[in-house]
């Protein structure tokens, strides 16, 4: 795949729609990544709050299978940006 250029969260379908250069278009179901890295509310939180306001870097960490570290890491970036 060639550069991602746009994400965006489509909350009628739980799912980020993300656009290529190339004009590829990829689909991630949240609902898979909750189930698949999600294990605590803490988690949970963490993935909504990156949904909502960062969309383009969720998309990145699933699609380059960073997700897991990233939570390890125990970010709660949504408290730091308050």
């Amino acid at each position: 795949m060639t550069k991602l250029l746009s994400c965006r969260y489509n909350m009628d379908t739980n799912r980020v729609e993300a656009l290529f250069a190339d004009g590829t278009t990829v689909v991630i179901d949240c609902i898979t990544v909750e189930d698949e890295y999600g294990n605590t509310p803490a988690q949970r939180a963490e993935l909504d709050w990156l949904l909502y306001n960062k969309p383009l870097e969720y998309a990145q960490m699933v699609l380059r299978g960073e997700m897991e570290h990233y939570l390890s890491l125990g970010c709660d970036h949504g408290r730091l940006e308050d």
